[in-house]
């Protein structure tokens, strides 16, 4: 059987990243994606596990053939060490902290990081009042550049929906058949207001995104957040519930019927009044997607913009016409 021969690295190998490409030209993003770690946060002396997801990304100098892919998951590492242990996960302070470092340890103009955690949370059944476990996701974006450091801090959730436009039409049916079956205007209203009304549903998925200024003193609450998107749902739902939890959810779904369209407006409504300290400054997004149960396909709403403009707009009901989008938000200086 033959020897092995072992290979030892000379240390004159040159570096290839840093020479100098065939084509020069400068590159927007160049980075990983899919890096996964298991976060360990220790509060009040309890080990709260998350699972997280990061991308990261540094631009790249067209004299400059590529980045050192391996420093990505080492500057993870050291962020995760340094950052996180030890206290209350902000998954935008780790984002921000993953991306100046890039930027430094890369020696690019700027760097971007993407930050998505999954936790479990235990929450209480609205009428039996049995514990059930439920996974809610945190996100965490961070631009670093000459001109600072932006963040934004988001959550999603999931709930349910009710429709107004069927629950509108089967009041009407319902109508028209009390009134058949003798029945005078007075009793079928009363009826009809007594009555939950049936109408399709759809499981929602809200997203919300706060991005403050850098230097700004607010801290945005991520499960603040969280519970401004369940709410702006009919109805919060559950992973385990008894019948009389069932009845709960359904029955108060069908009280508030909601379109898309009105869980991202409850959600921007939610922000406006729930963060008067906020600067004017500040960015949000509101995103919904629901689940059609009587379509082949989804519905989604959206709206974005600077926290000022919103306010506007609420006060006047005059339409903005020009929504700052999150990625000319990032990109624009730090204050």
């Amino acid at each position: 059987m033959a020897a092995r021969t072992t290979i030892t690295p000379s240390l004159a190998v040159p570096d290839v990243q840093a020479s100098v490409p065939a084509t020069q030209v400068s590159l927007s993003r160049v980075g990983v994606t899919g890096v996964e770690k298991v976060i360990r946060v220790k509060a009040d002396g309890t080990e709260n596990l998350y699972h997280a997801g990061f991308e990261c990304f540094v631009d790249l100098e067209p004299r400059q053939a590529g980045v050192h892919m391996s420093r990505f998951e080492e500057i993870v590492g050291e962020a995760i060490d340094e950052v996180v242990l030890g206290e209350a996960f902000r998954a935008e302070v780790l984002a921000a902290h993953i991306a100046q470092r890039i930027r430094e340890r890369q020696q690019g103009r700027r760097a971007e990081v993407s930050v998505e955690a999954r936790y479990p949370e235990t929450v209480t059944t609205p009428a039996s009042g049995h514990s059930t476990q439920e996974i809610y996701v945190l996100f965490g974006t961070a631009v670093a550049s000459q001109l600072g450091t932006r963040t934004l801090t988001g959550v999603q959730a999931q709930g349910m929906t009710a429709c107004p436009c069927a629950q509108e039409m089967v009041a009407e049916l319902g109508r028209e058949r009390l009134s058949e079956a003798g029945f005078d205007d007075e009793q079928i209203e009363r009826a009809i207001e007594a009555v939950p009304v049936a109408t399709h549903n759809q499981r929602g998925i809200g997203t919300l995104y706060v991005g403050c200024p850098e230097g700004g003193e607010a801290w945005v609450d991520a499960p603040e957040l969280l519970r401004i998107v369940e709410g702006s749902m009919s109805s919060e739902i559950y992973e385990l519930m008894k019948r009389p939890d069932e009845l709960a959810v359904v029955a108060k779904a069908h009280e508030q019927p909601r379109f898309v369209e009105d869980c991202v407006r409850e959600m921007i409504r939610s922000v406006v009044e729930g963060y008067p300290d906020l600067p004017e400054e500040a960015f949000v997004m509101a995103h919904q997607e629901n689940l059609e149960t009587i379509h082949r396909h989804n519905v989604v709403a959206e709206r974005y913009g600077t926290l000022g403009d919103l306010r506007q707009e609420l006060a006047s009901g005059e339409h903005q016409h020009r929504h700052t989008t999150m990625r000319e938000w990032l990109e624009s200086p730090a204050a």
